[in-house]
């Protein structure tokens, strides 16, 4: 059976760093605690749209030619995240798991100040431990100054921290295997056995220069991922799909037309459109800005 493309209801997770206020981009969330992530492409996000209205993603896989590959999230932190590493698919084999985790981040909002870590300052892994019981990890990292339209690539491997004071909009391989090395006191399990075996002391991550293409900004393309950002007026454009993606309204309104059959854009939601679809069709009544976040064709 074709899947055709469909709309996710977003899975908000809680997190003692996030948020209970997440508007603009969400109102209810549907709990009173913190919320420090929005799944929009999670394995148990829910079709709200179409032949499978009901069903978690994770339960079309079989349809969908294997799992979705691409995790898509907004991240919410009021308080700095813990100080972590993901490692690459190799090691992440290695201890058991699926696959790695390659990601990135865009930046949707950021208030005067705001830093992400990426990396260590002198590439050295060996002053890490000792970091931890002194609660010095923080001045062994790189710190980064964050704007509105950045675009962040974090490779598997690297070190990083996300501070408070931003909106991001994450991409990344769907995984959630994570190695905290540092939780500023915070009652959490560390990983520090399995962190130190998986960093690289130096690796691709930084911020990635946006490219002016024929009708949109490429802001990153990496091996798991290709992240494009649309800014259009009202009428109609194309959109091609060339692997397995969704699309992310920003702001806006506006439709998703394929096989004379349409669904609503929604902000902050994610539509996915399965491998084999081709291009689709954005039909704006006025100026609208959506993301494109492609995983390479299978």
């Amino acid at each position: 059976m074709v899947v055709l493309p469909f709309r996710l209801r977003p899975w908000f997770s809680e997190r003692p760093w996030g948020r209970r206020d997440l508007r603009p981009w969400y109102g209810d969330t549907g709990t009173t605690e913190l919320v420090g992530e929005a799944w929009l492409t999670g394995p148990q996000c829910v079709v709200e749209t179409g032949a499978f209205a009901g069903k978690t993603l994770a339960s079309l896989s079989g349809k969908l030619g294997g799992e979705f590959p691409l995790l898509v999230k907004l991240l919410f932190p009021a308080e700095k995240l813990s100080v972590q590493v993901h490692p690459d698919d190799a090691w992440a084999q290695a201890l058991g798991e699926t696959r790695g985790k390659t990601e990135c981040w865009y930046v949707l909002e950021s208030e005067p100040g705001a830093a992400v870590a990426l990396g260590l300052k002198d590439g050295s892994v060996a002053d890490l431990e000792r970091s931890v019981a002194d609660g010095t990890m923080e001045s062994l990292l790189k710190w980064v100054s964050v704007s509105v339209g950045d675009m962040l690539f974090v490779d598997a491997g690297t070190v990083h921290a996300i501070g408070p004071g931003v909106v991001l909009l994450e991409t990344q391989q769907t995984s959630d295997v994570t190695y905290r090395l540092y939780d500023y006191g915070r009652p959490r399990e560390l990983h520090l056995e399995k962190g130190l075996k998986v960093i690289k002391p130096k690796t691709a991550a930084g911020k990635v220069v946006p490219r002016m293409m024929d009708g949109f900004t490429r802001l990153i393309e990496q091996k798991y991922f290709v992240v494009d950002r649309f800014d259009v007026g009202a009428g109609e454009v194309p959109v091609a799909m060339d692997g397995p993606g969704c699309l992310v309204a920003l702001s806006g309104s506006c439709v998703v037309r394929f096989d004379g059959d349409e669904l609503e854009l929604k902000t902050a939601q994610a539509v996915v459109v399965p491998q084999g679809t081709g291009a689709v069709r954005v039909v704006a009544e006025t100026a609208v800005s959506f993301m494109r976040c492609v995983a390479p064709a299978s």
